[in-house]
């Protein structure tokens, strides 16, 4: 499956860090009323049946809202919920794996933070890159950081749409100008604002902005 490039404009990445006392269902419906065009449920502590569980609702939210849904890592769990995709690092399962797992007619996405990891994902499947981290993030603390140069170079060496993920807010996002993304991937600069839709609305049209 082909992914759009639209799809990876704003996309959000689910934390648990910032709930608030709210949930995790109500603030994922808060970017997606902001204009979020991809959602990520990335759930590090959860059991299995509790993440099933929490899949299933938000890939039926995704859903009315028109939004492609991806999961983190699990091809288990992915399956079993019929989400769009999975989204896999490099310590994960490779793509091809993934791919073989799950069928043509899903999505999906690779971390790579340099050119021959970008360049194999590829060749194994992947339907899009998330590159980074291109600025210090405190949500991955083992994280490295890919220069600017590193993600032009990424972006000008595959035929598959590239994200920018890491640290990126709408403070910085113009710094990526020119750098051949097609959108970007963020965490708290949607679910650690006091305000996740106005956040949310600023940082796509800033995003947009950058890419004009």
């Amino acid at each position: 499956m082909n992914c759009n490039r639209n799809d990876l404009l704003l996309y959000a990445v689910t934390d648990r860090s910032w709930l608030r006392g709210g949930t995790l269902y109500g603030q994922v419906e808060k970017a997606l009323q902001g204009g979020a065009t991809m959602l990520q449920l990335r759930e590090k502590e959860l059991s299995e049946a509790a993440f099933l569980e929490e899949a299933k609702r938000i890939k039926a939210l995704c859903r009315y809202y028109g939004v492609p849904f991806i999961v983190n890592d699990s091809v288990t769990i992915a399956a079993a919920v019929g989400a769009d995709g999975v989204h896999v690092g490099q310590s994960d399962r490779e793509a091809g794996s993934v791919r073989e797992a799950l069928g043509r007619d899903r999505i999906v996405g690779v971390s790579a933070q340099t050119v021959e990891q970008a360049l194999l994902a590829e060749k194994r499947g992947a339907d899009y890159l998330g590159v980074g981290a291109v600025f210090p993030t405190g949500t991955k603390t083992d994280a490295s950081e890919v220069s600017y140069d590193t993600l032009r170079a990424i972006c000008a060496a595959v035929r598959i749409p590239v994200v920018a993920i890491g640290g990126i807010g709408s403070h910085n996002v113009m710094k990526l100008r020119g750098s051949g993304i097609c959108g970007v991937s963020v965490v708290s600069a949607v679910f650690a604002a006091g305000d996740i839709t106005k956040a949310t609305k600023e940082l796509k049209a800033k995003t947009l902005e950058m890419l004009g």
